[in-house]
């Protein structure tokens, strides 16, 4: 990792890269392949992914953490020498042939960018979920769910994400509670067959939460119906939304979920502009994907430079 004091703040990048997940470091691994002159820029290395217990769907990797498979990411890019900062990039906007971020620390040029900022977890907005959070609301079993030794938790939601924290937190936890609002988890199947072989866990479906309650620490949550429920911790995991505020300040178009529309090609509608990952459109949104649309979009911005005459 390098610091903003060791850059050339007169240096124009072939491109540049926001976000520090798989999405971004794929696309930097074949920038450095395709011999681009590039910086990633990333708020926090790692993105989403450091706070999964368990992968077991990326290729050549039969099971890791998220931690651990980013930690061979990092390998990667350091044995390319890929310069990458911890920074916030605020505002990218046009100037002249070049396109100019502004960061929290600076400003950068380049002649075209890769957007690859991710996600960040839903909220379910009920009352109880700010004041507790910290105090037994989690949104990463992987981060907290050591401190529920031998306590009874909820995880809401019913995604494969959170069938994979239900049972990462049966390792700590004496009983875990899914609640989900619909009739059946919607989990991968061994997932799902795994979460209905534990003892430890049990489903609780049709169910919505309004409030979670508690003194210093959660002590339960309430349905809908009114009916109080006994739990020491309640872990949230009912989706992501994309982070696409910087590439909507530039005109780049998204979608009634704010996500990036790319085509195949990781094309955004702004040329020179390209998107990856969890903040883009693509219905799966897997490391594997992701890396895959980062790679892509590393090809693309090289035909496009390649196509483009930019006079110094």
């Amino acid at each position: 990792m390098y610091n903003i004091e060791e850059l050339d703040p007169d240096k124009i990048y072939d491109i540049i890269i926001v976000g520090t997940g798989t999405s971004g470091l794929g696309c930097a691994i074949y920038a450095a392949r395709f011999a681009m002159d590039l910086l990633v820029i990333g708020k926090a290395y790692g993105g989403l992914i450091t706070t999964t217990h368990i992968v077991e769907n990326y290729p050549g990797i039969s099971s890791t953490t998220g931690p651990e498979l980013m930690e061979m990411f990092r390998e990667h890019i350091n044995s390319l020498n890929i310069p990458y900062i911890m920074d916030d990039i605020r505002e990218i906007h046009k100037e002249n042939d070049y396109l100019v971020l502004k960061s929290f620390f600076g400003f950068f040029k380049t002649k075209s960018i890769c957007i690859a900022t991710g996600s960040e977890h839903k909220k379910l907005n009920i009352p109880g979920e700010v004041e507790y959070t910290g105090k037994g609301v989690s949104y990463c079993a992987t981060c907290d769910g050591p401190f529920f030794k031998d306590k009874v938790v909820a995880v809401i939601g019913g995604s494969d994400s959170a069938a994979k924290e239900a049972l990462y937190l049966t390792k700590h936890a004496k009983k875990v509670y899914i609640i989900y609002r619909k009739g059946d988890i919607r989990a991968e199947p061994i997932n799902k067959q795994r979460v209905l072989d534990n003892e430890k866990i049990e489903i609780i479906y049709n169910t919505i939460i309004k409030e979670i309650k508690g003194n210093e620490k959660v002590e339960s949550v309430i349905f809908e119906n009114d009916e109080e429920f006994t739990v020491q911790g309640v872990f949230i995991e009912i989706g992501s939304i994309p982070n696409s505020k910087l590439a909507k300040q530039i005109g780049v178009i998204t979608n009634e979920k704010d996500e990036i529309i790319i085509n195949r090609k990781s094309e955004t509608n702004i040329p020179g502009i390209f998107a990856a990952g969890d903040v883009a459109d693509s219905p799966f949104k897997q490391a594997i994907t992701g890396v895959a649309e980062g790679v892509i979009a590393a090809y693309s911005a090289f035909d496009f430079l390649k196509n483009k005459k930019i006079e110094y």
